[in-house]
């Protein structure tokens, strides 16, 4: 099971224990009492209950460990485990009166920063008091859009800390992390697609740097508390958003009927024409295979990557194919040059978007259409 942490260097503690003073000063950390570790407060919050005198405080935490957290908590002492997302499961319902505690202390943070703007306001550390996380391996048949819904916690939040590229990540993730503030979690190192667009748009955003330790790794996170997946963003990650195959480029014909500046005649155009100097690089829109390549009497020379959800990018008249057959490409990496191979009046990249091999009109689904 996972660890959360906050802070940073030796005293660095698991969020809601308190050091004792022999402790923290051996670790340099903040000076406590020198009687011994302190019970950890945040299960006495949880419980509602609030405890003058330490003696009672400690035969309480002595009767709760024997009675409940044996059986509630993970052998290894990790995070929280829910075992149903039921109102009659324990730790469920205690981890939605966290997401709702959260939800309050969000939003009166927000107010008071719209009536008292600053510029450049960093996020403050004490966001992350009520910062818990917890555990939940999904059954058979559930997906993230509802395990969302049933959490109250955006999916946008459970999809980043657990570093799902897409939705149907989840059916490959096992057991899931489930915080209890909303908001963005940045991984320190970007492995996909999803988390190399985060990094580009949020990375300079304000926010908490948090630590999440698990037996075989330790991921580090820029965390926004509160922030939600833009348009642009939700788009690419609910997997209907492609990148532009060009950063500079003129539409010289768009998708549709045309009258062909070949025939002269009117036909269908199943895609983009897009007018670059010649050689200008081209770039994979999403992450894929390279199915085809070759050339032909009409594309000249062409790439076909297969992406995800029976989606498919053709790319024509290319002048160079920097491809093989079967390689994988990354979203964004270099796969030819524009050209004027094929039927073509001059150099540009013919570009189409197929889901089940049907033509779609691509400036519905690129980040940045023309």
């Amino acid at each position: 099971m996972a660890a959360f942490f906050y802070g940073e260097g030796a005293a660095a503690y698991p969020l809601g224990y308190n050091p004792c003073g022999r402790c923290a000063a051996a670790d340099g950390g903040p000076k406590q009492d020198a009687e011994g570790c302190s019970p950890p407060p945040v299960l006495l919050r949880r419980m509602g209950l609030f405890f003058a005198d330490r003696v009672i405080m400690r035969q309480f935490l002595v009767c709760l460990l024997a009675a409940t957290l044996v059986r509630a908590l993970p052998a290894e002492a990790g995070l929280p485990a829910i075992t149903r997302l039921d109102p009659n499961d324990t730790l469920f319902r205690q981890y939605q009166a966290d997401v709702e505690y959260a939800r309050r202390h969000l939003y009166n943070q927000q107010t008071q920063q719209r009536a008292s703007p600053k510029e450049g306001a960093s996020v403050p550390a004490e966001q992350l008091a009520g910062l818990t996380v917890y555990t939940y391996t999904p059954g058979p048949g559930e997906d993230l859009l509802a395990l969302a819904a049933r959490c109250n916690i955006p999916y946008a939040a459970l999809a980043t800390l657990n570093r799902l590229a897409n939705p149907a990540g989840m059916a490959q993730a096992g057991v899931l992390l489930l915080p209890s503030v909303p908001g963005l979690f940045i991984p320190e190192r970007a492995d996909t697609d999803m988390e190399r667009l985060l990094q580009a748009a949020r990375g300079q955003e304000p926010g908490v740097r948090v630590t999440i330790r698990q037996p075989h790794k330790t991921e580090q996170f820029h965390f926004i508390p509160g922030a939600d997946f833009s348009p642009t963003e939700r788009s690419f990650f609910l997997n209907r958003g492609f990148y532009f195959p060009l950063k500079n480029y003129r539409l010289t014909s768009g998708f549709g009927p045309r009258i062909s500046p070949i025939t002269g005649t009117l036909k269908f155009h199943p895609g983009l024409d897009l007018a670059a100097p010649l050689g200008t690089e081209i770039y994979a829109v999403r992450e894929g295979v390279v199915v085809d390549q070759g050339r032909n009497a009409v594309y000249g020379n062409y790439i076909i990557i297969r992406h995800e959800d029976n989606w498919a990018s053709l790319y024509g008249h290319l002048q160079q194919i920097h491809t093989s057959l079967h390689m994988r490409v990354q979203s964004g990496s270099v796969i030819g040059r524009v050209g004027s191979t094929g039927l073509s009046t001059g150099p540009h990249l013919h570009f189409e978007l197929r889901q089940f091999g049907k033509a779609q009109d691509p400036s519905k689904y690129l980040l940045n259409p023309p």
